[in-house]
């Protein structure tokens, strides 16, 4: 058998431009998958590097795994998006009903509640979303808003730092932190 070696050679490059331009696709696919992984990077990510971890983080947590549960996410959140608060309740309530262990869509629900003014269900909704997902810095950073809309810089403050330590480069925990920092930690001299 006589082998054709300006054959094979062409063969072994192309494997390996293949192997070269594939892998770190696939490292990059499954990497968007491993919460661990991503909120580990994110902790210690540049800012730049940080805007890219959270929309992998959000994608991730925003994937209940049914399409019938993420349409009712959709037009939950599409109605927030257009101001119909009630509309917006009702499909993320019939998510909450249907798919009680999936944190986003009680997070998505808690934010239609504060913004038509019903604090109370919107603190029970932040509650399960971070019972389920204890990581999702935008929970507490909603948290941190409801006990600062109720006269508790304190427990606010704290609220913000602890979505803080898990993301460093949050521009609305950061403006928050410094809005309250004199307030609660006093004036430096």
């Amino acid at each position: 058998m006589i082998i054709n070696t300006s054959n094979l050679k062409a063969i072994v490059a192309a494997t390996l431009l293949s192997v070269t331009i594939i892998l770190p696709f696939a490292a990059n696919a499954q990497d968007s998958t491993d919460e661990p992984a991503l909120l580990s990077a994110l902790a210690g990510a540049e800012s730049s590097q940080a805007r890219r971890l959270d929309r992998q983080l959000q994608a991730l947590w925003s994937k209940s795994g049914s399409a019938a549960m993420d349409l009712l996410l959709k037009r939950g959140i599409d109605g927030i998006e257009r101001g119909d608060l009630p509309e917006a309740i009702e499909h993320l309530t019939a998510l909450t009903d249907h798919a009680p262990e999936f944190s986003y869509g009680w997070y998505q629900r808690a934010r239609a509640y504060f913004l038509i003014g019903r604090y109370g269900p919107a603190v029970a909704d932040l509650e399960r979303a971070l019972l389920l997902n204890p990581n999702d810095y935008n929970a507490i950073f909603a948290l941190g808003n409801v006990f600062e809309l109720f006269r508790d810089p304190e427990a606010a403050y704290q609220a913000y730092l602890r979505a803080q330590a898990i993301h460093p480069h949050h521009e609305d925990v950061s403006t928050a932190l410094n809005r309250l920092r004199r307030s609660v930690v006093g004036k430096e001299l």
